[in-house]
């Protein structure tokens, strides 16, 4: 049976939200909306979570899956260094649609696939998103679809897709747009574009002006 909670309803969100976190932590699916398309989630450090939810993706082990967190501070536990750059990122466009690519801490016990030390971070700009994060912790979440469908950008398809492999649905309406985060990758020392998405290079290059474009 699937479980769909409104987030317009003050009772259903808080309860929502609650089994939602329970749901995550126990290693099953969820899908939360964020500020760019719905994701599909549960908590990195789980034993079999994101393994489940490459499984239910479709997707390989060589794109590894990213990590949503609830506060710029987790940069610094997640991080293995956290240089100027990376924090001035950070501060300019988090919360909000800008992915990070850092070298993980190598002390972090979590299987995400085959990510070559490094983990790619983003805090959403979403009050669900962000409250349900603020329970559970770091969480591992792609886009609410199957590998080479379109992203959902509403709860229902979401469900269309996904269906019973997914324990609990937030229903937070329409996302604000379909485009994708920019990912910038900074775990080399160097600072790489890898896709332009709802931040354009052009904001980037005000905290970035010497920012690596890739072909």
């Amino acid at each position: 049976m699937i479980r769909k909670f409104s987030m317009d309803n003050p009772i259903e969100r808080k309860d929502g939200i609650a089994a939602a976190a329970a749901a995550a932590r126990r290693g099953d699916l969820v899908v939360l909306p964020t500020d760019t398309v719905y994701g599909l989630g549960t908590d990195s450090f789980s034993k079999n979570g994101p393994t489940k939810l490459l499984a239910t993706k479709g997707r390989d082990r060589d794109m590894p899956i990213p990590v949503l967190v609830g506060h710029t501070k987790a940069l610094d536990g997640l991080a293995q260094r956290v240089d100027p750059i990376t924090k001035a990122l950070a501060e300019a466009f988090w919360p909000g649609a800008l992915t990070i690519i850092v070298k993980s801490q190598p002390t972090l016990r979590w299987d995400l696939g085959n990510t070559n030390q490094t983990v790619a971070l983003r805090m959403p700009l979403n009050p669900v998103a962000i409250e349900l994060l603020n329970i559970v912790g770091p969480m591992a979440v792609s886009s609410a679809n199957k590998t080479g469908q379109p992203a959902a950008t509403n709860v229902d398809e979401a469900i269309a897709q996904l269906g019973e492999a997914v324990t609990i649905y937030l229903d937070g309406g329409q996302t604000p747009g379909n485009v994708a985060s920019t990912i910038i990758d900074v775990s080399s020392g160097e600072i790489k574009l890898l896709r332009q998405g709802a931040i354009s290079i052009e904001e980037i290059r005000l905290v970035v002006p010497n920012i690596e474009l890739l072909p």
